[in-house]
């Protein structure tokens, strides 16, 4: 990554806030399954970043109603969940799309005045002849790809073609791998960069142990896109993956609310 004066960039806070859960198996979470079979569930997020009055929203997860089709255990819906930090959804002005999988680019009408960013390279996969394959498409949820396109009509929507800066201090970067326009995000806090990493390593054991997540458009991009997040945080515990609990065991949580917790704090290491 390019180096940048950042004494003079904000230092934004970030949130993750939880809003669902599964249970699953070792297996489900790597290519070619593992030979310690045993529990590893997944943890849905959506994130906030603030600084000031300025406030971006990452991803926006999926409703009650995709919850009980996919049979999640869903524990408040995410919109509303930004309340629990004094943020209500009309205040949202930018949101990023890190992809348009069904527990990221859900409540895409609960946002009035948002704005939506999303990789051109996202909405070409999810509009173009990949989704004629049903294990493509699965992840997808059509509602919510129309939704969007409804917005791209409203002038709603922003593209991104590759790495761009979203504001000082914050920059979107092309990982692909999981989708064909999987983002990630490089965020500048008081502890440094952070990189929210979202699908481009769904477990920290995907990243560190390269073993990629199955559920995968392009594996070789998937597999250099670990270095790619790793190039762009000030360490490995700058590096926030998108669906690993241990990421509330971390970091600390915020309002009493054990599944709302800041990582622009340091984690804790023995957790």
């Amino acid at each position: 990554m390019p180096e940048l004066n950042t004494s003079v960039l904000p230092e934004y806070e970030i949130f993750a806030l939880r809003y669902a859960h599964m249970r699953r198996e070792r297996r489900d979470n790597f290519i070619g399954g593992d030979p310690h079979d045993g529990p590893m569930p997944m943890d849905f997020f959506v994130w906030l970043i603030r600084c000031g009055q300025r406030l971006l929203l990452v991803d926006t997860g999926f409703n009650a109603a995709t919850a009980r089709k996919r049979q999640r255990d869903m524990l408040r819906c995410p919109i509303e969940a930004l309340r629990t930090l004094g943020v209500e959804a009309g205040d949202i002005g930018d949101v990023i799309l890190t992809h348009l999988h069904y527990d990221h680019a859900g409540n895409l009408d609960k946002l009035p005045n948002a704005r939506f960013h999303v990789q051109d390279a996202e909405v070409d996969y999810a509009t173009g002849r990949c989704m004629c394959f049903e294990p493509m498409r699965h992840a997808y949820s059509v509602d919510d790809v129309v939704t969007l396109i409804r917005n791209v009509y409203e002038d709603r929507v922003v593209f991104h073609d590759g790495d761009q800066d979203i504001a000082p201090g914050i920059s979107v970067l092309k990982i692909g791998g999981h989708t064909k326009g999987l983002q990630a995000l490089r965020v500048h806090t008081r502890r440094g960069w952070v990189v929210l990493a979202s699908d481009a390593s769904h477990y920290y054991e995907n990243m560190d142990k390269r073993r990629p997540f199955p559920i995968v458009h392009n594996v070789a991009d998937m597999l250099s896109g670990y270095a790619r997040l790793a190039a762009a945080a000030d360490g490995p515990d700058h590096i926030i993956p998108g669906h690993d609990p241990r990421v509330l065991r971390q970091y600390p949580a915020q309002a009493g609310d054990p599944d709302t917790v800041a990582l622009h704090m340091a984690p804790d290491p023995a957790a």
